[in-house]
């Protein structure tokens, strides 16, 4: 698993710098370099910071064991859950959303986070808060980490290129290029598929099956991707970058329709992980 998510990211990161280098030979030989400067940071960006980057965006406030109230009992539920797992302790968060979901972020179990809205606080009970904590940390476990959130990374920067793109491309009529438009929605449609292809829909089944175990039984995650599932469906998860979805444990709504980064749409349906999740109780 570990192999396979490695070589998984490693793709990614290649794939774009290849989609970067595309975009900048249509400039000659400078858009070439600036391309290939471009690319570069994004790459060190998306290795080193794509966690800050998911946690910030989301605003996530950092929780301490000491802390009062639900907060330190949060902490302490990763705690114990991540022993038994066999787990480094990540460091866990707090978002200020609504809209009910959880995430994991990090290059490596030790350099992992793990974070829940409000909304998913209020939400669910301490078994269900269980169920996705351990799904969470099972995605930590089995490395599908890194690369969900380079891919988010790249998923954005993709996402800006093709609204640029578009923008150069569709101005008034007399400057308006064509070529840029059409170049600029096979970059988004190529980069859709990588995206695609690296982030496997089957990772959910497996970070469900895996956090079970953790928790010691599918009761709690059932019980709470079923109410995650129809709360999120009706309240937006406020973010700066949807393309981040694909971090979450149940796909969030974002109210904003059918863009182009919806594309990027990585979860199966909920009432297939939890028929999954029935047949190991």
């Amino acid at each position: 698993m570990k192999f396979v998510n490695n070589l998984k990211t490693a793709m990614l990161m290649g794939g774009m710098m290849g989609l970067f280098l595309v975009v900048g030979s249509m400039y000659g030989k400078t858009g070439m370099i600036i391309a290939l400067a471009v690319g570069g940071i994004s790459n060190i960006i998306a290795w080193f910071f794509s966690d800050k980057i998911a946690i910030a965006s989301m605003r996530g406030q950092e929780v301490q064991p000491t802390d009062p109230g639900i907060a330190g009992d949060l902490y302490k539920m990763v705690d114990r859950l991540r022993q038994k797992a066999g787990l480094p302790m990540p460091r866990v968060f707090i978002c200020p959303h609504e809209s009910p979901n959880a995430f994991a972020t990090g290059r490596s179990p030790s350099h992992a986070a793990v974070a829940v809205t409000e909304g998913a606080l209020k939400l669910l009970d301490d078994r269900e808060l269980e169920g996705v904590m351990a799904h969470e940390l099972a995605h930590v476990k089995n490395r599908d980490t890194l690369t969900s959130c380079v891919a988010a990374t790249m998923a954005g920067v993709l996402a800006f290129i093709a609204q640029w793109g578009m923008l150069l491309g569709g101005g008034n009529r007399e400057n308006s290029n064509p070529l840029v438009s059409i170049v600029t929605i096979i970059i988004a449609a190529v980069g859709a598929a990588i995206i695609k292809a690296m982030i496997s829909r089957s990772r959910e089944f497996v970070a469900d099956a895996d956090g079970a175990a953790i928790a010691g039984s599918p009761d709690g995650l059932i019980s709470a991707l079923q109410k995650l599932d129809m709360y999120a469906q009706r309240i937006p998860l406020v973010q700066p970058n949807p393309a981040q979805n694909n971090l979450f444990i149940v796909e969030p709504f974002s109210g904003m329709g059918k863009t182009l980064v919806n594309m990027f749409a990585s979860h199966p349906p909920t009432e297939d992980r939890v028929e999954a999740l029935r047949r190991l109780a």
